[in-house]
């Protein structure tokens, strides 16, 4: 996935080698949204974990719509499940509406969950 305006990069890359990347997906991946029998991270909803080398966690994630009934909850959700994980300093989630959220960003999990495969 490489959504740009201007040859800018709207999602920016994730932290992916940093020793705590794998445990904040995880933690992710137990956040549901609640009318889609999917967790967030395979729904695509998570856009970028960025992980500073002091630890500090910072989530920029979307919604599938920007109606969506949990849109001020959800945030907290994902900050209530990486916060007390061993290692990590602080946790900020930001809710971004660009690009906007498409079933082309669900994993071939979610999509075969969802029977789109």
């Amino acid at each position: 996935m490489d959504a740009r305006i201007e040859g800018e990069a709207l999602i920016r890359e994730s932290s992916t080698e940093h020793p705590l990347y794998d445990t904040v997906v995880e933690a992710c991946r137990s956040v549901y949204d609640p009318e889609i029998p999917v967790n967030i991270f395979d729904l695509g909803l998570i856009y970028t974990i960025n992980i500073s080398d002091e630890s500090d966690v910072s989530i920029i994630m979307t919604l599938t719509a920007p109606g969506c009934p949990v849109a001020g909850e959800m945030p907290g959700w994902i900050a209530d499940a990486v916060e007390p994980l061993p290692g990590v300093k602080t946790v900020n989630v930001e809710l971004v509406w660009e690009p906007p959220w498409g079933m082309d960003m669900m994993s071939d999990e979610a999509r075969l969950e969802l029977g789109f495969m």
